[in-house]
C-alpha cells in the first residue's frame, strides 16, 4: 500500500511540473487549453456518477427498512450523528473555504496578493479533515455495523479522500503562487483547482442534508 502511495505522489508531482513548465513554455494554444477544461469537466462528472451510486443505496436502504435492519433507519441499536454539532461545523468550513477560494481567485485576476486567501482555504481544509477524523475516532458505530455503518463511512471516507486530494492541488497551487507562475492571463491550473474544490463543497451539502440531516429530522434516535 505505501509503495503504491508512493508511486502516486510521484505521479502527481510529475504532471503538475510538467503542466507548470508547458505553460511557462508558451505550449498551451487555445485548442489546447480547452481539451484540458473538457477533461476535468469529464473527470468531475465522473465522479458525480461515483457519489451518486452511495445515495442510491442509501435511499435504497432507508426509505424502505427491512426487517434486518429492525424496520428502522437508522436501523436498530445504532445512533447516528447529532448533525447540529461537527457535522454543521464541518458544513460552515467547507463553505467558508469555498468563499475563500473564490476570493483568492478574483484578487489574483485583478493582480493583487491572492496568498492569504489561498493559504486560508488550505487551513480550512486541513480543519476539517481533523474534525472529520475526531467524528470517526468518536463514533459510536462503526463500519461493520450493517449497511448504515457501511454506507456512512465509505461515502463520508471517500468525501474525505477528495477534500484532501483537493487541499493537495491547492497547496501546489499555493506554491506556484508563491514562485510567481501565475498571473490574470494564465490561471488554468488554478482554476481547475478551484472546480474541483467546488464539487466537493457541493457533494458534502448533500451528504450533510441526506446522510446526516435526513435522519435526524425524521427519526430523530441520535
Amino acid at each position: 500500500m505505501f509503495v503504491c502511495i508512493f508511486f502516486i505522489l510521484v505521479c502527481m508531482w510529475v504532471w503538475w511540473r510538467d503542466v507548470g513548465l508547458e505553460r511557462r513554455s508558451g505550449v498551451y494554444s487555445a485548442l489546447v487549453v480547452d481539451g484540458l477544461k473538457i477533461g476535468i469537466i469529464l473527470f468531475i462528472l465522473r465522479e458525480v456518477c461515483f457519489f451518486a451510486a452511495f445515495f442510491w443505496c442509501f435511499f435504497h436502504s432507508s426509505l424502505c427498512p427491512t426487517w434486518s435492519l429492525g424496520g428502522l433507519w437508522p436501523p436498530l441499536g445504532i445512533f447516528g450523528f447529532n448533525p447540529f454539532r461537527i457535522p454543521l461545523l464541518n458544513t460552515l468550513v467547507l463553505l467558508s473555504s469555498g468563499l475563500t477560494v473564490t476570493w483568492s481567485h478574483h484578487q489574483l485576476i485583478r493582480n493583487k496578493g491572492a496568498f492569504l486567501s489561498l493559504l486560508l482555504t488550505i487551513l480550512l481544509g486541513a480543519y476539517f479533515t481533523f474534525l472529520q477524523g475526531f467524528e470517526y475516532y468518536t463514533a459510536s458505530f462503526s463500519i461493520i455495523d450493517s449497511v448504515y455503518g457501511r454506507i456512512f463511512f465509505v461515502a463520508t471516507g471517500f468525501h474525505g479522500l477528495h477534500v484532501l486530494i483537493g487541499t493537495s492541488f491547492l497547496l501546489v497551487c499555493l506554491f506556484r503562487l508563491y514562485k510567481f507562475n501565475f498571473n490574470s492571463l494564465g490561471l488554468l491550473g488554478y482554476e481547475i483547482a478551484i472546480w474541483y474544490w467546488h464539487f466537493v463543497d457541493v457533494v458534502w451539502l448533500f451528504l450533510y442534508s441526506f446522510v446526516y440531516f435526513w435522519g435526524f429530522l425524521y427519526y430523530g434516535r441520535f
